[in-house]
């Protein structure tokens, strides 16, 4: 169903527009993030817009959002606790689902009393009950509400938000103005389509049956409806993913329905953590969406940090095939046929991986040159480790000590083993 979907994306993005605006919907599509930035912040500014909440949207982590709205005069305030607390910290997202997984209530705690002038608080629901205080008033005021989508249904024009804080159902129906962002891969046929997708995408993430809320989004308020908004906006945002969606090797990479479930299970991105990654995608699916979303050139690492041992393939509901991906980006890196422009390697580099072509192919040449290694390493050995190297390897150094070439490789060590095992009167 997905891949039939991102093959008809057109379609199903008419569709929505189609059904939605018959609701009294405003839609938008922007080509890139900063198109997206300039129509949020040109109609909180048109509507006087002073406070603005929102619920956790990875697409306005993509925009830049926040900052441009504090720059432009408008308070940003992050209503998810995670989004709330890393707001606090200044730092980004940590993990798709979980942004401020890697902080205890110790870290909490300590930060609350720093930002907000709280007492010191030792347990979980003190620090729940101090941030739903700290929220509720700017609930009640903000001007403006700011959510994500995780599905747009193109058969009824709905909006779908999965949350477990309820601060999601507040956002889009408190303020008078709710804007929604949503990648354009966020489209889904029918309905039932999407209540297939809720029940993956809610187990995988989370491990629960069905999450706290599950909110539908049909349009302005209606005289007989309490609350809603009066003004509903809908920015959908392509920002690279049309790249995606050209190219038939990376396209399997727009059906992620943005569980989790790959940075769960990836070794890489357990022991590194997210914000190695550097950009707001972490984990094996940033691997790839970021290069798409940023250039090629501009993140060539990423697609190198993975082991390609497949777990994050295993643990996918969509059973998205990362670890091709991973390889086609390094393909297209190593060759730079695809994106000449990508191809960001100096001429050291290149002539660094031939060398060690040469030598790697070579016995006698790589035994020749670690027993130069080991003489040239003499004045580089302190304490049993390298704690500096020269000219352009001192980036290896920079942050972590090396082991030092050993005496004697493997080979040789095997070798007098050998020996010793033939020699008379051994025992084994």
């Amino acid at each position: 169903m997905k891949n039939r979907t991102i093959a008809n994306l057109d379609h199903y993005l008419e569709q929505f527009e189609r059904k939605v605006t018959a609701l009294g919907a405003v839609v938008y599509f922007a080509p890139d993030a900063e198109a997206a930035s300039k129509y949020v912040l040109d109609l909180a500014k048109a509507r006087g817009v002073r406070t603005v909440i929102k619920g956790k949207s990875m697409i306005s982590e993509e925009m830049g959002l926040n900052e441009q709205l504090t720059e432009a005069g408008i308070e940003p305030v992050e209503t998810d606790l995670g989004e709330y607390v890393i707001q606090l910290a200044g730092e980004t997202p940590y993990h798709i689902v979980a942004p401020a997984i890697h902080k205890d209530r110790h870290d909490v705690s300590k930060l609350f009393q720093e930002k907000l002038g709280t007492p010191h608080i030792d347990n979980i629901e003190g620090l729940g009950k101090e941030a739903r205080q700290q929220l509720r008033g700017k609930f009640i005021v903000a001007d403006m509400g700011i959510t994500g989508a995780n599905f747009l249904v193109a058969e009824t024009g709905t909006l779908g938000l999965v949350t477990n804080e309820g601060n999601g159902r507040m956002a889009s129906s408190m303020p008078r103005i709710h804007v929604a962002l949503a990648g354009m891969e966020r489209v889904v046929p029918t309905m039932e389509d999407m209540s297939m997708f809720l029940r993956l995408l809610i187990r995988s993430a989370t491990g629960q049956r069905i999450s706290s809320y599950v909110t539908l989004v049909n349009g302005l308020r209606r005289p007989a409806d309490e609350d809603g908004p009066e003004e509903f906006h809908i920015v959908i945002v392509d920002n690279g993913r049309s790249r995606m969606l050209a190219d038939p090797e990376l396209r399997e990479a727009l059906n992620c329905i943005r569980c989790g479930a790959c940075l769960n299970a990836c070794p890489v991105y357990r022991k590194v953590g997210g914000h190695s990654y550097g950009y707001v995608y972490p984990g094996p699916i940033g691997a790839i969406v970021t290069p798409m979303l940023t250039g090629l050139g501009d993140a060539k690492d990423l697609p190198f940090a993975s082991s390609l041992c497949g777990a994050c393939k295993e643990a996918c509901p969509v059973k998205v095939n990362i670890p091709r991906m991973l390889l086609a980006l390094r393909r297209d890196l190593t060759d730079g046929k695809k994106n000449p422009n990508d191809k960001r390697s100096t001429l050291a580099e290149r002539l660094s991986f031939k060398a060690w072509r040469v030598l790697f192919g070579s016995n006698a040449l790589l035994g020749l040159s670690v027993r130069i290694g080991r003489l040239m390493q003499i004045p580089l050995v302190r304490g049993g480790v390298i704690r500096w190297l020269p000219g352009p390897l001192s980036g290896w150094t920079r942050h972590r000590t090396l082991k030092p070439l050993p005496s004697s490789s493997f080979r040789d060590r095997w070798a007098d083993h050998l020996k010793d095992a033939d020699s008379p009167g051994h025992r084994q």
